[in-house]
């Protein structure tokens, strides 16, 4: 009796009943293709991760060239299990980019940014892009000698943009070059506002799934029309929650194995007077363009090679925000669009690949 008492009180002040409602009724397409479906359920658990790891990191981590290194050295060392959140923090970044290009990729194979879901498609972008913006400013946070070096190539990248590019650079690093102010600027955005929008961001995101559903592949679509039967659906609740549950259980031992048995490296501390020390590269999803940047002349048709470069990346990014608005949904379009983002991964993994045997292997 005070159960019910209690959720009427609650119901009352909190209407929470409608979500109840369509959680309770919501069905998800059951087909060959739906393990993919997992991804994006992963990719926010691991942010979740994040969310709560970097929290703790928080409570000892101090944002000044002076204590940044001291601070991570202190907590690794001295404060219990610090070296385990702080693996658990950097892995769970590593994986959940590993998971938004799955979720990413996943989509674009099944077609799933197909009418009404261009929104749920551009929202995903933008969340994609700004996972690879909390894995950048988050890079130079220990304050080590690789991440010092390494941002700093990556900041003079931007430099190479015309009319705005220097503009840019004193922008990120809070000067004309990497210093203890790039350090607390980075630290600002990382912590305050990348959160601030990857928040609304993951609740526009989530809200609109909920609103169209899950997509169904063409070929499904097709079939259940030639068979003039509905495509089998299972229910939300618990079926797919509880294998969305599974999923982030095998994510969960990964990322604790990981943790456990290939603990995050801190390095020696940076130092903006020594020479660059062997091997600076940033962190492998960044390391396809980093190759590219290798293969292309410092100049080519009079064009600067790195603008080049820049100016590819920057195209695409749009045309990857504007694909559902540009692609018409016919077969033929479906499967040339399949075969240039299959030819995307595989430069993608095979230039990451180089890159890692060039410089001897992943540096944690």
């Amino acid at each position: 009796m005070r159960v019910a008492r209690v959720q009427a009180w609650l119901g009352e002040r909190v209407p929470i009943a409608p979500l109840i409602e369509a959680l309770r009724h919501k069905r998800v397409p059951q087909h060959r293709y739906s393990v993919w479906y997992y991804f994006g359920g992963i990719t926010l658990f691991l942010f979740v991760v994040q969310v709560v790891t970097g929290g703790l990191l928080l409570l000892y981590y101090r944002p000044s060239a002076g204590e940044a290194y001291e601070s991570v050295q202190f907590l690794m060392t001295r404060v219990q299990f610090g070296w385990l959140v702080r693996s658990i923090h950097a892995w769970s970044a590593n994986l959940m980019v590993a998971s938004a290009f799955g979720h990413l990729f996943s989509v674009l194979f099944l077609h799933g940014y197909r009418r009404p879901r261009e929104v749920t498609w551009v929202s995903g972008a933008f969340l994609l892009f700004l996972v690879l913006a909390f894995g950048f400013t988050g890079y130079l946070l220990p304050w080590n000698q690789l991440s010092f070096f390494a941002t700093s190539v990556g900041t003079d990248m931007a430099g190479t943009i015309p009319w705005i590019g220097h503009f840019i650079v004193r922008f990120l690093r809070g000067g004309d070059t990497v210093t203890g102010a790039t350090l607390t600027r980075l630290f600002g955005v990382h912590v305050a506002i990348l959160p601030a929008i990857a928040t609304a961001l993951v609740c526009l995101h989530l809200f609109l799934v909920q609103q169209h559903g899950m997509s169904v592949p063409p070929s499904i679509e097709e079939e259940s029309r030639r068979s003039e039967r509905p495509v089998a659906t299972v229910p939300f609740f618990p079926d797919f929650a509880l294998r969305d549950l599974f999923a982030w259980t095998v994510a969960l031992a990964v990322l604790a194995a990981l943790a456990a048995f290939y603990p995050w490296e801190l390095g020696l501390k940076a130092d903006p007077f020594a020479a660059a020390p062997a091997g600076i590269r940033p962190e492998w999803y960044f390391l396809w363009e980093f190759q590219t940047l290798k293969y292309v002349p410092a100049s080519a048709f009079g064009i600067n090679g790195e603008l080049l470069v820049v100016g590819a990346l920057g195209i695409g990014a749009a045309l990857l925000l504007a694909l559902p608005f540009l692609v018409p949904d016919r077969p033929s379009t479906r499967r040339a669009l399949a075969w240039i983002a299959a030819a995307a991964l595989a430069y993608m993994i095979l230039l990451t690949a180089l890159a890692l045997r060039g410089s001897g292997g992943p540096i944690p």
